[in-house]
């Protein structure tokens, strides 16, 4: 009896955040471990129909880089990494197309279908969603740079009822072009802060933002990311991450988060918890950082 107490108790608990989010737009950056382990993949899909079954809106933005690199790989074509961001050449932009926009992104809706979601498969490049020019100049090579998302359209789904899985390959505005490969890190605080999203969550295979000592940093803003850049604290596939949380929360996103994706269930743990697990990314001027549970309880 003392078991289903605590199960009741336990619901009780999530009113507040539920409250909250209900009807937001939450942007869910799905990679690492979640999309590769099965049981994680299951556990992934539960917590996204749960989500959609409780008002709230999910977006999910995914990668597919172990993948990527496993075929390049296999078929001998070099690639390399400059700053977190994957050097692009011709050859490799259509294994990335293959991988991200084909493979990856219909296994992810089909699954999510399956546990019952109502969603629905679409690349940057579906009716110019997401713009892009070649990053730095083309130091790159086609890794792009995100000029502009066309949120409309990703509201338009929304409001449809779906789900919108978005693979993150970007449309160029010379016809016949091959794209660009979108960091997914980056499209996903692009997307988020062009359809007014509410959070951006990042599932990942670290417990957070991490200090030289390996301890969790549990909040950061601006100022700190910058101070621990540069004493090389965060470095690597960090710095886009990063940075991508940083842009959101400056272009209306609320907060940012990135989470431990090997977690079961991380992403309802960090929504509906008072604890929340990983690292959150706020700005010091924003209102919006708290929640009066008190108040949602009486509203």
């Amino acid at each position: 009896m003392q078991n289903k107490h605590q199960k009741v108790q336990t619901l009780l608990d999530a009113i507040p955040y539920i409250k909250k989010f209900f009807g937001k737009v939450i942007v869910i950056k799905y990679g690492g471990s979640a999309q590769t382990s099965p049981d994680l993949k299951e556990k992934f899909a539960q917590d996204i129909v749960f989500l959609s079954l409780l008002g709230i809106k999910p977006v999910i933005v995914h990668g597919g880089g172990a993948r990527i690199t496993e075929l390049l790989t296999k078929l001998e074509i070099p690639s390399h990494f400059v700053d977190g961001h994957r050097v692009t050449c011709e050859e490799s932009m259509r294994v990335v197309e293959m991988v991200l926009s084909g493979e990856i992104n219909k296994n992810i809706t089909s699954l999510l279908t399956h546990h019952g979601a109502k969603a629905i498969g679409i690349s940057g490049k579906d009716s110019a969603m997401i713009n892009a020019i070649p990053k730095d100049g083309g130091k790159f090579g086609y890794t792009g740079e995100i000029t502009k998302v066309n949120g409309e359209m990703i509201n338009n789904l929304i409001r449809e009822g779906f789900i919108p899985v978005i693979a993150p390959i970007g449309d160029s505005a010379e016809p016949n072009h091959p794209g660009f490969n979108i960091n997914a890190d980056v499209a996903a605080c692009e997307i988020a802060a062009a359809i007014g999203a509410q959070k951006v969550l990042f599932l990942t295979d670290t417990i957070g933002v991490l200090d030289k000592k390996g301890n969790l940093i549990q909040t950061l803003d601006k100022e700190s990311v910058e101070n621990y850049k540069k004493d090389g604290t965060i470095a690597g596939g960090m710095i886009p991450k990063v940075d991508s949380c940083i842009d959101a929360i400056h272009n209306g996103v609320n907060k940012a988060h990135i989470i431990d994706g090997r977690v079961e269930h991380s992403i309802l743990l960090e929504l509906f918890t008072s604890d929340g697990i990983g690292t959150q990314f706020i700005r010091k001027d924003n209102p919006n950082n708290g929640i009066d549970i008190e108040k949602l309880l009486n509203d």
